[in-house]
């Protein structure tokens, strides 16, 4: 049920997600060693996306680098996502350094349309955590950011990066329910 949720879990059902779910998201993570984390990160979008969740709830930050090299190639849709929550759950000036080197490949490529909104979501998350203002360079006017959303093609549903920071927070929210759940055994 809990593998289940991470594959789900989106925007549209964090309103819906409830203590089973935290619960059984919190004792998935308590449960899987980091061996099977890592065959997970070697499959397709739902194995990363699922293993990115439970990277997050267990706090496996050993797993921080392996991350970032993932977001950074975009090898699979849907799981990118995935990845920032875990970065922005960290919670470290390490993870805000990979999400800018995500957002400095990606932003200077308009064409592409993968997990920007994501990455500055997490990255305006990290800011306020930190205390820090990283994510102010690609959004002043005329810088990446602009660039990316006004160039081709065209950005549908696009939203401000204050509500793809709000998303990110709010996903962190439930990783941190979900953490009150695991008593890591497998670490």
């Amino acid at each position: 049920m809990a593998v289940i949720a991470c594959v789900r879990l989106g925007r549209e059902v964090l309103d819906v997600v409830g203590k089973e779910v935290t619960r059984a998201l919190g004792e998935a993570a308590a449960d899987i060693t980091p061996r099977e984390l890592t065959i997970l990160l070697e499959g397709g979008w739902r194995e990363r996306k699922t293993a990115a969740w439970l990277i997050a709830v267990g706090r496996r930050t050993e797993f921080r680098d392996r991350l970032g090299e993932l977001l950074l190639a975009s090898e699979v849709c849907f799981a990118g996502s995935a990845y920032c929550v875990a970065l922005a759950t960290f919670g470290t000036p390490a993870d805000a350094d990979l999400l800018a080197a995500y957002l400095d490949r990606c932003l200077r490529r308009p064409d592409l349309y993968y997990d920007q909104t994501a990455a500055i979501g997490a990255l305006l998350h990290l800011d306020t955590k930190l205390g820090a203002n990283r994510a102010d360079r690609f959004l002043a006017p005329g810088s990446l950011w602009h660039q990316w959303i006004d160039g081709p093609p065209h950005k549908q549903h696009h939203h401000t990066p204050d509500s793809y920071r709000e998303s990110i927070s709010q996903f962190c929210v439930v990783v941190d329910e979900s953490t009150e759940h695991c008593t890591a055994r497998h670490r």
